[in-house]
């Protein structure tokens, strides 16, 4: 028996206890002891029912990409690991102290949306909305089992390796509520799929799912760029170096070191999720960076640990080190991207244009 497997099992009664604490939350919310807010403004819900790695912030990234051209965006998140508490907004230094490393980084990459962090999700779109300049749509990262808060469109992502329906409750296995919540969603998303998936293999995964006939379901990949500078400057592509000191600090690094590999030789140098580097840790890292062979070599990480690594920008100990940062995007499957681009859009323009004709509507907020 795997050592998981054997602190499972020693964990079990544990389940039946955390189980218990769960439906009961749930049963509060259906029979409206607990309340349930849809606030005045189109939002959405993106988030999963395991703990972690399924790759909320790169899918927020791309509703990002698709909705704030259009529309004015707000990007609500708790704000993981922040050192701070309550409603921020972001004052543009993007910091992850401050923000936390996935909104900071996001604060980064989309300079024109509001980034606001909260962790209360119904007080944080309070508050967003009575901003000068208020958010058309509000994207809500990792809600949900924020339960609170009603988004307008809640999207459930799964893991195509380490999908909900062959995971158990914590903290026997990894799900942070029964495999049921999934009739909260409106769409799921499929992440980290192989990008050529045979119709034979999606039908008989889409019906593990067990969704209803008005869930919709997409499947998505990881797409890697070309290394950039940790501090700026021209892209490197991966087959012109020999080795790589791969650096990460999230739940699963596993496929990023299956890509790098394909490249060079590559050791990996992992640190727990979310993992705020320290001046002992960069010890560690030159140590381990000057114990690699060949002249061409490289220190690669992730851009949320890019985020926090710059924190350390100002130390000698960064000095001389060429540490870059892999970004990474989603791409939905070519034959369904168009139409959950639509399902999107569609949704959020009938929603906006409702909430627009009904301004002059006293909301009870």
């Amino acid at each position: 028996m795997s050592f998981r497997k054997t602190i499972s099992c020693i964990l079990f009664p544990l389940t039946m206890w955390y189980a218990v604490g769960v439906w009961f939350r749930n049963l509060m919310f259906s029979l409206g002891i607990k309340r349930q807010v849809a606030p005045p403004v189109t939002t959405i819900g993106v988030g999963n029912l395991c703990a972690g790695g399924a790759g909320k912030t790169p899918h927020v990234e791309y509703l990002l990409r698709l909705l704030s051209p259009h529309y004015e965006t707000a990007l609500l998140s708790r704000g993981y690991r922040r050192h701070t508490k309550g409603f921020l907004l972001d004052d543009g230094c993007h910091s992850p102290s401050r923000l936390g490393d996935e909104p900071a980084m996001l604060a980064g990459k989309f300079p024109k949306i509001t980034v606001a962090v909260c962790e209360d999700r119904v007080e944080g779109v309070r508050r967003l909305l009575q901003s000068e300049l208020p958010p058309q749509v509000v994207v809500l990262d990792d809600v949900y089992q924020h339960r609170s808060i009603k988004p307008t469109v809640n999207i459930l992502l799964t893991e195509y390796h380490k999908p909900y329906f062959s995971d158990h409750i914590m903290p026997y296995g990894d799900l942070r509520e029964f495999r049921s919540a999934r009739r909260r969603a409106r769409m799921v998303i499929v992440t980290k799929a192989p990008e050529q998936l045979d119709p034979i293999s999606r039908h008989s995964f889409v019906s593990r799912l067990r969704l209803r006939p008005h869930q919709k379901v997409f499947f998505s990949h990881i797409h890697y760029s070309h290394p950039l500078p940790l501090m700026g400057g021209a892209e490197l592509p991966l087959d012109s170096i020999d080795a790589a000191l791969l650096l990460t600090g999230i739940a699963h690094p596993e496929p990023m070191v299956q890509h790098v590999s394909q490249f060079c030789s590559v050791t990996p140098m992992r640190f727990s999720d979310h993992h705020r580097y320290t001046l002992s840790d960069l010890k560690r890292i030159r140590h381990a960076f000057d114990q690699l062979q060949g002249s061409r070599k490289l220190i690669l990480t992730t851009e949320k640990d890019a985020v926090r690594l710059r924190e350390l920008a100002s130390s000698d100990l960064m000095a001389g080190l060429p540490i870059y940062y892999l970004p990474i995007t989603v791409r939905i499957d070519p034959s369904a991207e168009q139409d959950f681009d639509h399902t999107i859009e569609s949704i959020v323009h009938e929603n906006v244009s409702f909430l627009e004709r009904m301004k002059k509507t006293t909301f009870n907020f």
